[in-house]
């Protein structure tokens, strides 16, 4: 049988998943994280701060200090709700938008470049398999909590 762990730690590096910065754009430096968080807001514009870090399956605290320096970056902005001012919505700026943007365009020129490699039936049993992981992977209960090993 195949070592599936060993799949996925291939497939990991190779997406370059462990690298520190996922992409620098006109000098501005992007982490995974940071990627993943401009790619939500962009998805869900003026949804708040705790539906955002929900569906990133993040902590408050953690998401709320990614924000204060998408903000500093000058690339999230962050505003209260008039009817209750504890609750921020987020946006992006024009510049958050162009590096999102810019993100997207040189992600899918890789997966342009990866399933040209394949061919049409390929690429679709792919792409379904992805899926169908993915929805397997929502109805597992251990999905995305950390490991405890105990002995």
């Amino acid at each position: 049988m195949e070592n599936i762990r060993e799949l996925f730690q291939v497939m990991t590096r190779r997406f370059g998943l462990l690298n520190k910065n996922c992409c620098s754009i006109n000098d501005v430096d992007i982490s995974l994280v940071q990627s993943h968080i401009l790619y939500e807001i962009n998805k869900r514009e003026y949804s708040s701060m705790q539906q955002v870090a929900e569906v990133l399956g993040m902590d408050i605290t953690t998401f709320s200090r990614q924000i204060q320096n998408l903000v500093k970056m000058g690339l999230v902005k962050k505003t209260p709700l008039p009817e209750d001012r504890r609750v921020y919505t987020l946006s992006l700026t024009t510049e958050g938008k162009f590096i999102t943007t810019t993100i997207d365009q040189e992600i899918n020129r890789y997966f342009d470049d990866v399933f040209s490699n394949m061919t049409e039936f390929e690429k679709e049993t792919v792409i379904r398999s992805i899926k169908l992981l993915n929805e397997c992977m929502a109805k597992t209960s251990l999905c995305c909590n950390p490991l405890v090993i105990s002995r």
